[in-house]
């Protein structure tokens, strides 16, 4: 492109970007409900000052889909239902959601081929696909890459929050993977090609939703599920939200290509979005906007790494920045998996390579940030200098303490310790705390003496120790009598994975041994040193209570989640009606939740036996597969 287009295209695109930081989000006016999802028409902010960060397509509506799962929650902090509306589908709101998710995008192919459709069914305005970097393409600018079975409805604006909203599914674009791979237009729903296809599975929409839902209950941050849409034949559209729906690889792909004028636009524009949703709390103005986004986003991403550790939540991170989110947290839950123990040796397969794994998302949630303070320079100096010269850098060093702490604060919660308790343990006896930290995360750790082996989508080599079920036990025993010794032959026997060991794991060796051990008598330090004895029986009661609800017995795994999921799709085939499959899910996600949140169960919403027994198989499948990946 010859620098005169590119000026202009430019000016209008910086244009855009100024109006943009004069005023705040305002809600807009709406008459009735569910007129606020009319703002979902195709058009969002990014296309204009990202003129080069997105292709353009028209999309045509479906006329065969089926809503097949409803965020009503969701919905509501979103402003697209009011907050008394009642939890359930009417007529009028299916056939808004259907007209406003259920569409395909009008795609290279299609064009290519002169396929004609109703003009009474193609939307006003053209949507986005996104341009973003991924590593698994050849090229590694960015230039080839980004959403590639998924465009952008736009932004809805509630109570002066931002919200993007994105759908997947909706046909195969440029961008993906296989289009790129074949070098020519797909046909969406075709086979040629690996990443290809265009279309989602109704499976896996099933699964991001569930799980999805779970993760943000338990405060992590998240992309969410606002609806599935059922096409028919296996596969659907899942609509998906978040406040920000950027990631790393957005900006990153700009610096690659040493872009500066497009990273610069691309980062004002990510800082704006976190000041108007008041995530952030410093002025668009200061000259050290861009050091103080890195502080916040060294922040978030060493507290967010942290937590998915504790919480065995495997995520597929890499420097990249594109399995993530900018905001620190997770997007595209298609190799997302909780751990029931800590399987940190599982690596997902995809096909031309394997994933990283459990011990290795410190790494990389590092790598990106790294890569952060390497786009801010270029920014402050317009000069791009090589990542590894970031490597010392003191921010790094900081991500480090606020990763280690973040565990450590995590890990005595999951003893029951209040935030209070915490910070006085910190204060007062931080060399116990991190002795006890050390030594449990060593027998987390202990895997089976068998070698890595295959497993259904990757390969594992399990670990054996169920160290959530350990807390329980201890905290149990020493409720019951404090000063009694603990047998550990007895509290091994109780915490082996029988899913997971073999005969030769069996034996409690001398190693083991001490650091049970060494963990009993340092938690027993701890709890002695935060009040007088005569305190201690109420003391404990409220760290057993607490630490039942980190540490639930049901929670769901991985392969729980996809087992769950059959069940739900072969009762939906079967007859049991859409609101009744929605208590089922809403219930089962309220189960899951720990004490953080106070979102309750209500089972006594299921009104028919059908329905009761598919909650029955749910809750029994969570709990016989809590120990798997």
């Amino acid at each position: 492109m010859s620098r005169s287009k590119v000026e202009p295209i430019n000016k209008l695109a910086n244009e855009a970007l100024k109006n943009l930081s004069q005023k705040q989000p305002r809600s807009k006016p709406t008459k009735d409900s569910y007129e606020i999802l009319d703002q979902l028409n195709g058009q969002h902010p990014w296309q204009e000052v990202m003129p080069e960060g997105h292709l353009s397509y028209k999309v045509r509506e479906l006329k065969n889909g089926k809503i097949a799962y409803f965020n009503f929650k969701l919905a509501k902090e979103m402003g697209i239902l009011d907050k008394d509306h009642p939890d359930r589908l009417n007529k009028k709101l299916e056939e808004k959601l259907l007209s406003t998710f259920c569409v395909r995008i009008i795609n290279e192919y299609d064009e290519q081929h002169k396929i004609r459709y109703p003009e009474d069914r193609i939307k006003e305005h053209p949507y986005m696909a996104t341009r973003y970097l991924q590593l698994q393409h050849n090229n590694k600018k960015g230039e080839t890459s980004g959403d590639g079975r998924c465009i952008w409805n736009g932004s809805v604006i509630h109570k002066g929050i931002t919200w993007d909203v994105s759908s997947r599914g909706t046909g195969v674009t440029a961008l993906a993977p296989g289009a790129v791979l074949a070098g020519k237009p797909l046909k969406s729903g075709n086979t040629e090609q690996g990443y290809g296809c265009g279309l989602a599975e109704i499976d896996e929409l099933y699964s991001a939703s569930i799980m999805a839902e779970i993760i943000h209950l338990q405060g992590i941050e998240t992309e969410r599920v606002l609806a599935i849409i059922d096409l028919g034949g296996g596969v659907g559209i899942g609509v998906r939200a978040s406040q920000n729906l950027l990631r790393p690889a957005h900006l990153f792909m700009y610096l690659k290509q040493e872009n500066y004028d497009a990273l610069k636009r691309g980062t004002d524009y990510f800082i704006l979005r976190q000041l108007h949703n008041k995530k952030w709390n410093f002025s668009f103005r200061s000259q050290n906007k861009y050091k103080l986004m890195l502080n916040e986003v060294n922040i978030s991403f060493a507290k967010f790494v942290a937590r998915l550790e504790r919480d065995y939540i495997f995520a597929w991170l890499d420097w990249d920045g594109d399995n993530v989110l900018a905001t620190a947290g997770i997007i595209d839950y298609g190799s997302v998996r909780q751990f029931g123990l800590r399987h940190d040796q599982y690596r997902y397969d995809d096909v031309e390579r394997f994933s990283t794994n459990l011990n290795e998302q410190k790494a990389k949630a590092r790598l990106i940030f790294q890569v952060f303070i390497q786009l801010v320079d270029y920014l402050e100096t317009k000069e791009r200098k090589g990542l590894n010269q970031f490597k010392d850098h003191p921010l790094l060093k900081d991500f480090d303490q606020v990763y280690e702490d973040e565990k450590r604060s995590l890990f005595l919660q999951q003893w029951g310790f209040s935030q209070k308790e915490v910070n006085a343990l910190f204060a007062n006896n931080y060399e116990t705390v991190n002795t006890l930290f050390l030594e449990f995360e060593k027998l987390e750790k202990v895997k089976t003496k068998e070698k890595m082996s295959r497993v259904a989508d990757g390969i594992n080599r399990p670990a054996i120790l169920n160290m959530r079920k350990f807390i329980l036990i201890i905290l149990q025993k020493l409720n019951k009598n404090f000063d009694e010794k603990i047998s550990i032959n007895e509290v091994y026997s109780e915490i082996l994975s029988d899913d997971n060991c073999r005969t030769e794991d069996k034996q409690l060796s001398p190693y083991l041994e001490s650091k049970i051990n060494l963990v009993i008598e340092n938690i027993k330090l701890l709890i002695n040193s935060l009040g007088s004895k005569h305190r201690r029986t109420l003391f404990l009661q409220s760290l057993n209570a607490r630490s039942q609800k980190w540490n639930k017995e049901e929670r769901v795994t991985g392969n729980a989640l996809l087992y769950i999921v059959n069940e739900i799709i072969e009762n939906r085939s079967k007859g049991l009606k859409h609101e009744e499959i929605q208590k089922v899910i809403d219930n089962f996600i309220a189960s899951q939740v720990t004490y953080s949140s106070e979102l309750k169960p209500n089972t006594k919403n299921l009104n028919i036996a059908r329905s009761k027994n598919l909650m029955r198989v749910v809750e029994e499948i969570a709990k016989s597969h809590n120990e798997d990946i």
